[in-house]
């Protein structure tokens, strides 16, 4: 009997083909910003603090801005752990946890007496979720689920921190001076839980979760085996980064950069204003409209690295920047006046413009280990930070005025300058090498 070869139906039960992750992949950088934003509204909070707990407990600045440094260094020694920890627990796990970690310190300041309370509560606690929700997280949902546009997606995120200073911080300034400091610091912590419980329920790992293509992927890409060893791994590829000159160029860069940004400017920027008769809620919207601005300038930065020479952007960036602190003694004023407003949309357009060259450089030389690269130069960053934070305070109380600061941040900026010319990507290497 003659056998006949059976063809199979276009019914047959076959694997189903890898959807495309477009949609997906935009909902996922949604919910990643929004945990950002979140993480960023807490970094200005120290600032509008100062003086009411001065005055409610006799602490002296420099007891509160350690609060505020310590939560900057640890935001930035957090990061590239982070990272690792993601690779080896999942972003929803990490992220979700960091979330549940803000919230807390934020609470237990509720019950705080001593500035050591402080320390441990907002600069410890608060200073570890954080740094779980840094660039170096944005970079993990970019690197996993993004094919194409990663350079606007990254600007994207990166300007979602300061998007929750924008949303966040003219209404705290305006809930402190109407009703104290303890209701908004509670309303905050109960957004960092309602984010959390949002990742909790719709972040995802990878692609291949939802059987997905990465945005803009021609192909599908099946989801990493947990990596074992993830704080082993991060110390191993901090020390074969350290053997190129390429990172200790990003890394001294983004000392600076923290330095003369968020170290000094969240911390410092509402008593520096106060200092010459500025209402505090007047400062704080000011500042509000430099995160506008840095929203924007971080998009646009990532626009551009897509399609120019990060090196070249940085060295840009950071020469606006440093002309633009020579300028702030002179601009200071009880009243806000246009030269400020100018300064503000200036400084802010290259506040976090930094952020997408210097990831996309980490990516360019070191290639997988890249996000974990940049978390360690992310750490230069907030330790630059977290120096120049209590530095700024310490200085305004020996030599009553900010002015010295301003000049010192622009000096090293125009340094930084400097620094992104003689950068040269090295052969890409991996710790696993």
């Amino acid at each position: 009997m003659a056998q006949h070869t059976q063809t199979p139906s276009p019914t047959s039960a076959q694997p189903p083909a890898p959807r495309s992750g477009s949609l997906r992949a935009w909902v996922m950088a949604v919910i990643a910003g929004a945990a950002i934003v979140t993480a960023g509204a807490f970094t200005t909070v120290p600032g509008l603090l100062v003086t009411p707990l001065h005055e409610q407990y006799a602490w002296d600045r420099g007891e509160i801005a350690l609060a505020a440094s310590v939560n900057m260094v640890l935001f930035g020694v957090t990061a590239p752990f982070a990272a690792a920890l993601m690779d080896r627990a999942g972003i929803r796990r990490v992220a979700a946890g960091a979330m549940l970690l803000i919230a807390a310190g934020a609470l237990l300041t509720q019950w705080m007496a001593t500035s050591w309370q402080l320390v441990a509560y907002w600069g410890v606690l608060i200073g570890l979720g954080s740094g779980c929700l840094t660039m170096t997280f944005a970079a993990q949902i970019t690197g996993r689920w993004f094919e194409r546009r990663r350079g606007l997606v990254t600007g994207a995120l990166s300007a979602s921190s300061h998007l929750g200073q924008l949303l966040f911080l003219p209404l705290l300034a305006w809930a402190v001076d109407r009703n104290g400091w303890r209701p908004p610091v509670v309303t905050l912590a109960l957004a960092a839980l309602t984010v959390a419980a949002l990742v909790w329920l719709f972040l995802r790992d990878h692609p291949a979760d939802i059987g997905a293509k990465p945005y803009g992927g021609e192909r599908f890409v099946p989801k990493p085996a947990p990596a074992e060893g993830a704080a082993r791994r991060t110390v191993k590829v901090l020390f074969t980064a350290a053997r190129t000159g390429t990172f200790w160029l990003l890394a001294g860069m983004f000392v600076i950069c923290g330095a003369s940004t968020n170290g000094i400017m969240w911390s410092n920027w509402v008593p520096a204003a106060h200092d010459h008769g500025m209402h505090a809620t007047v400062a704080a919207s000011l500042l509000s409209l430099i995160g506008i601005f840095s929203a924007l300038g971080a998009v646009a930065s990532g626009w551009l690295t897509d399609r120019f020479d990060p090196r070249r952007l940085l060295t840009v960036y950071f020469t606006v920047r440093a002309l633009t602190l020579l300028a702030l003694p002179l601009l200071f004023a009880s009243t806000v006046r246009p030269t400020m407003v100018v300064f503000a949309v200036v400084y802010g357009l290259v506040d976090v413009a930094t952020v997408p060259p210097v990831i996309a450089l980490c990516q360019r030389a070191y290639g997988d280990d890249g996000p974990i690269v940049f978390g360690w130069a992310n750490s230069a960053h907030q330790l630059g930070a977290g120096v120049s934070a209590f530095l700024g305070a310490t200085a305004r109380d020996l030599f009553g005025s900010y002015d010295v600061v301003w000049m010192g941040l622009s000096a090293i900026c125009l340094v930084a300058a400097l620094l992104a010319l003689v950068v040269r990507a090295p052969r890409r290497i991996s710790a696993a090498a």
